[in-house]
């Protein structure tokens, strides 16, 4: 399959990016290094190109029926300007994808879906769409950054007149921003470090690159790869689709009971409902090393006694805590924070402890 490119593939390029395979695109793992660039977006302001995130349009009369019979979140009390996490749960108990519905105004919403799912995720869409909503697959035409850390708000509002400090969180305005309209400006992230994602067509998308690292002058902007978005989203126990969550988990393993909302029918409610009331018999848990190694994806998991008992789906150092942490399914009885657990490092039994997320 061949490769598709961002559009500002060749900006990253002469910024001297790593270019690497990732959701079916050539993207920019890192610039300077992982942990630096990590670093620069908990402690400063850093810019994360993630135009390979897909984008639908679901408008007309029927848009909020079809979300509501295939979310599993309860779209209805979505105001306009807000945003809400959500997933697409499939007929046998897992997971289609997890993703963001914004409420841009009635009859009116963006649909937010991994780079990865996005034609899974739009044959779904079609496919449920019994009542003709009006779905436009608008991917290709938006381009995203990501704005990320505690000064992000401060170089944002210098190229917009939207008051960004009045944006709450999951929320989002539409505007002028670096002299663009139309500008989707949404407090939302996936780095636990506040800041903004700025959605943008494509055409716009280089002048809007440049105004940003120029008003973050001060502030020494960095663009930042996906190998620090990676360790960010996991110091604050985020789920990456495919890794923690995928078509044979469900939402309440993967701990997102929170956007399960059983007030409504949608796509294998009733199997769900069953198991919330049964209760799930292995569970996502997060945990940090005791002994010193790092946890990598499909580590076994063991108990004191050496049986397996689940296995690890994220796992890094943590630049900030200076530790191995990771997140993975256990047995329920091992689910409880402070339960000694060990991870299997190639062969070598490591102790570590089931704690709550995030991690700092």
């Amino acid at each position: 399959m061949e490769l598709k490119s961002v559009p500002l593939q060749q900006v990253h390029e002469k910024l001297g990016a790593k270019m690497v395979p990732f959701a079916g695109f050539n993207m920019p793992v890192r610039y300077a290094g992982d942990i630096e660039e990590h670093m620069t977006v908990r402690n400063g302001v850093g810019v994360f190109d993630v135009s390979h995130m897909g984008e639908f349009k679901a408008e007309g009369p029927h848009a909020l029926d079809l979300i509501q019979r295939i979310t599993s979140n309860d779209a209805s009390k979505l105001v306009n300007g807000q945003a809400q996490y959500s997933c697409l749960p499939n007929e046998q108990g897992g997971i289609v994808d997890d993703l963001i519905v914004y409420k841009i105004k009635d009859e009116d919403y963006l649909i937010v879906v991994n780079a990865g799912n996005i034609d899974k995720d739009w044959n779904w869409f079609v496919k449920h769409n019994t009542k003709n909503a009006v779905l436009k697959n608008i991917s290709e035409d938006i381009c995203l950054f990501a704005v990320q850390g505690p000064k992000a708000v401060s170089v944002l509002q210098k190229l917009t007149k939207t008051d960004l400090s009045a944006i709450k969180y999951y929320h989002f305005a539409m505007g002028e921003f670096a002299g663009v309209a139309d500008v989707i400006m949404s407090n939302t992230g996936y780095t636990g470090a506040g800041g903004f994602e700025i959605y943008v067509h494509k055409n716009a998308a280089e002048k809007v690159w440049h105004a940003l690292f120029e008003a973050g002058k001060e502030a020494d902007i960095k663009p930042i790869g996906l190998g620090a978005r990676d360790t960010l989203r996991l110091e604050m126990g985020f789920c990456l689709y495919g890794n923690d969550i995928d078509d044979t988990t469900s939402p309440l393993e993967g701990g997102l009971g929170w956007i399960t909302k059983f007030a409504k029918e949608f796509t294998n409610s009733a199997a769900l409902k069953k198991q919330k009331e049964e209760g799930v018999k292995k569970k996502l848990i997060g945990f940090k090393m005791i002994d010193k190694g790092i946890p990598r994806h499909d580590y076994q998991l063991k108990n004191a006694a050496g049986e397996v008992i689940g296995k690890v789906t994220s796992g890094t150092m943590s630049p900030v805590l200076g530790i191995g942490i990771g997140l993975g399914y256990v047995a329920t009885d091992y689910a409880k924070p402070e339960t000694e657990i060990f991870v299997d490092v190639r062969g070598r039994s490591l102790k570590a402890q089931v704690c709550k997320t995030p991690f700092i």
